[in-house]
């Protein structure tokens, strides 16, 4: 069963269109990775899906919602959360404040709860609640704009980019975590990242876009066997 389907997706910024005519779908607890050049479209279609960007044309139906014509702040209570690759936490605010501030929709009632749930998932996040995010090593910010994003516990967790930027040795514990939400929580993940081949490896699907276009979409394995993608896009 779908979460998220996306059917001839057009998306830019103003009179500028980035992606033309992407179709995709991501199943209730599947892993898809986008993969594909600088300037592919990736992040564009990522904010069409959630309306960061201008939708241009097409349809796109969470939960069997139509969510095409949603204001992003919307979308949310749908069960979608979105980490951008930049700005994604607050630097001056304090790890347990980042928290709440991914909680602004969330009933009071259930926070606590909801804080555990996010400790239990990233534990060095609970032995520095009053530290400021902005002072936390790269991999440990990744973590907070994650857990903030789980404070909703969506049904689809958008992360673009979640390893850029990052030290060699802190990507797998980032890719680690986003396995483990993705098979503990059933979480759906639609992400976008450079790392592909450790993407893949961790993904159910990938999709291949190049000039805004789907140029491939297969299982991780296979896009990791095509001999075109690894030329192209895996660097052998």
């Amino acid at each position: 069963m779908s979460v998220l389907e996306v059917d001839n997706l057009e998306a830019g910024y103003g009179d500028l269109t980035v992606v033309h005519g992407v179709d995709l779908s991501v199943d209730r607890g599947e892993m898809l990775t986008i993969i594909g050049p600088n300037g592919a479209g990736k992040s564009t279609f990522l904010k069409g899906v959630v309306g960061l960007a201008d939708r241009q044309g097409g349809r796109v139906v969470l939960n069997d919602t139509d969510i095409t014509d949603s204001a992003p702040e919307d979308v949310i209570y749908e069960g979608i959360c979105h980490v951008p690759q930049v700005n994604n936490i607050f630097q001056n605010l304090s790890v347990i404040e980042n928290l709440k501030m991914g909680a602004w929709a969330l009933e009071d009632a259930t926070f606590e709860e909801r804080v555990e749930s996010v400790y239990d998932r990233f534990s060095v996040l609970e032995e520095r609640p009053n530290q400021k995010a902005g002072t936390l090593s790269g991999g440990q910010q990744q973590m907070v704009a994650m857990g903030a994003a789980l404070m909703l516990d969506p049904d689809l967790l958008i992360l673009d980019e979640p390893s850029a930027g990052l030290a060699p040795q802190l990507v797998d514990d980032v890719f680690k975590k986003i396995v483990d939400i993705n098979n503990q929580e059933d979480t759906a993940v639609l992400m976008v990242e450079q790392n592909a081949r450790r993407a893949l490896e961790d993904s159910d699907r990938g999709v291949v876009l190049n000039l805004g276009k789907k140029e491939m979409e297969g299982t991780g394995a296979e896009l990791l066997d095509s001999d075109e993608v690894q030329e192209l896009y895996l660097g052998t």
